[in-house]
């Protein structure tokens, strides 16, 4: 999470640096705290996993399906789904053989700060058939420098239209989306769940063109592993949306700032495929209905599973 917030704050912090004296101390202990972070994984964590698991899988490869599928073991992301006690809930519609021959698109929700649910990469490509799944982010991402490297050879596609439909249609593989995205991030209450669903129709429109069937997967727990701070005038929030990347402050366990999340298990809940015709140019009218039909799966979805998760009072409501 630091690597994807903090090159967007460089430039913000050199110019208060430059303009505002009394900012430098703090300035210089974040910057101090961020490498020391990342020293303590390169040179602790990342020899110590690596042997412990006997893995190669965080080896840089030239992107082909194969590497992807072992780099998707990397230890970070290992450690992360054990972390987090991470839980897998399908319905039998989606056991093997139903679409072993089905390239699907996953739309998981709510994003939270991180939807850490998404981290057992491999299960996304190995569980439901044995084709590979390309998880999307914002295209700004894949232009970091080591940050890109990293979501590059995890399988990471731009969240754009044509590259998700090609993906869908030429390659034949898995896609999975975070489907509320950075708008998602803002949307965290205690008292109820929020997914930012409303104004989400492109993904019908892709669905459509490419045929593929939309799995709806709800993601208990994501909005709790952190503490989001949300300024009132929503400035942070229109500034995420104009860069492609958050730049939300958050806590995590101990309140520790951009720190590890909390504890809290996750069950990742899978709903029915909503099958989709595939027709090159959709009309309004059908767009409207299917997206009519994965609000319902959503509701249907976290309606049933629910109370097992420990939230029988929690509502879900689509932003």
């Amino acid at each position: 999470m630091i690597g994807n917030v903090f090159p967007f704050l460089i430039v913000p912090f050199i110019l208060l640096y430059t303009l505002l004296p009394s900012s430098r101390i703090v300035i210089q202990c974040i910057f101090v705290y961020v490498f020391a972070l990342g020293a303590v994984e390169v040179c602790i964590f990342k020899p110590y996993f690596r042997n412990k698991y006997n893995l190669k899988a965080d080896v840089i490869h030239n992107g082909s399906k194969e590497g992807i599928k072992l780099y998707q073991y990397a230890f970070t992301e290992r450690n992360t789904s054990k972390y987090l006690s991470a839980k897998f809930i399908w319905p039998s519609s989606l056991h093997r053989p139903a679409m072993e021959s089905t390239p699907m698109l996953f739309a998981i929700v709510p994003h939270g700060v991180a939807p850490f649910g998404i981290t057992t990469y491999p299960m996304w490509s190995k569980l439901f058939n044995d084709t590979l799944c390309r998880w999307t982010c914002a295209p700004v991402l894949l232009s970091i420098p080591i940050i890109s490297i990293f979501l590059r050879n995890i399988g990471y596609i731009p969240a754009k239209s044509s590259s998700i439909v090609e993906t869908l249609t030429k390659k034949e593989q898995n896609v999975g989306i975070i489907l509320d995205g950075i708008a998602g991030m803002f949307q965290q209450s205690s008292k109820e769940e929020k997914a930012y669903l409303k104004k989400r129709l492109g993904i019908i429109k892709i669905a459509l063109r490419s045929g593929a069937p939309i799995v709806p997967v709800y993601g208990f727990g994501h909005t709790d592993m952190y503490t989001v701070v949300v300024d009132p005038l929503g400035i942070l929030e229109k500034l995420s949306h104009m860069l492609g990347a958050s730049l939300t402050p958050f806590f995590g366990r101990w309140m520790w700032f951009l720190g590890p999340p909390r504890r809290t298990p996750i069950s990742v809940v899978f709903g029915e495929p909503i099958v989709c015709p595939k027709v090159e140019e959709p009309t309004k009218e059908m767009i409207v209905e299917y997206h009519q039909k994965m609000l319902d799966a959503y509701e249907n979805l976290f309606e049933t599973h629910k109370e097992a998760y420990g939230w029988k009072d929690k509502k879900l409501r689509f932003v």
